[in-house]
């Protein structure tokens, strides 16, 4: 759960984030989001920070796209934008990462992976865990849901202490992504901390099946010593 321990890091960002009004902007026709900004390059910011862009800045989108659509399709170019984007994050590369989201974003502002990775970089390197909740929201109602976007955002209801609502939302996680062993590790712990030591051993016992990172198998034994597995 590797996210999960740089959303930790992350918390400490917020005293860096930049005061912002409740002013909503529309980022894709119908979907309108909250104005924040944050310290960062504009380009490493969620919607690039909503800046105002110079002419410059301006003909590179429309360069960009015009290069995407020679290639005969926004929407393959969308995908291997988001793939490099969680390429990035995997590597705790967050503003390369941010980079990629933005191009995506350019290309198809309507998609649910969007303001899913948005809310995984708000989350994990601005510490803002509302915001990033409010992403989550938007990525759900969206089209085109990436298969780990419950999983990721049950690890966020996780981390602002609502374990009963994670449950809920990881329990659809797994079975959207049956083989994200993040999705049942987090999973174990929401069932956990709900008083659910068995189901939560069920949890980790699935894991185990799969294919997990150096930082899953720390959290999997951990989870087996808390819930007493056998």
């Amino acid at each position: 759960m590797k996210f999960i321990r740089i959303w930790v890091i992350g918390i400490v960002a917020l005293a860096c984030v930049t005061p912002s009004h409740a002013e909503m902007v529309e980022t894709a026709p119908g979907v309108k989001v909250m104005k924040k900004t944050f310290s960062a390059p504009i380009d490493e910011q969620p919607f690039f920070g909503f800046a105002e862009k110079t002419p410059e800045q301006r003909k590179a989108d429309a360069d960009f796209l015009a290069a995407a659509d020679k290639l005969g399709s926004r929407e393959a170019v969308f995908d291997v934008a988001i793939a490099r984007g969680w390429t990035h994050i995997a590597r705790g590369n967050l503003s390369e990462a941010a980079k990629r989201f933005n191009q995506a974003w350019l290309l198809a502002p309507e998609r649910s992976a969007v303001y899913h990775s948005f809310a995984v970089i708000v989350a994990a390197r601005f510490g803002d865990l509302e915001y990033a909740e409010e992403l989550f929201k938007i990525a759900l109602r969206q089209p085109k849901p990436r298969q780990t976007l419950k999983a990721d955002y049950g690890r966020l209801l996780l981390k602002t202490k609502r374990p009963a609502e994670a449950k809920t939302m990881l329990e659809a996680g797994v079975r959207d992504a049956p083989e994200f062993a993040e999705g049942w590790a987090s999973l174990g712990l929401a069932r956990l901390q709900t008083g659910d030591a068995a189901g939560a051993c069920a949890a980790a016992s699935e894991a185990d099946k799969l294919k997990r990172s150096r930082d899953v198998m720390i959290d999997l034994f951990m989870l087996k010593r808390q819930a007493a597995c056998q």
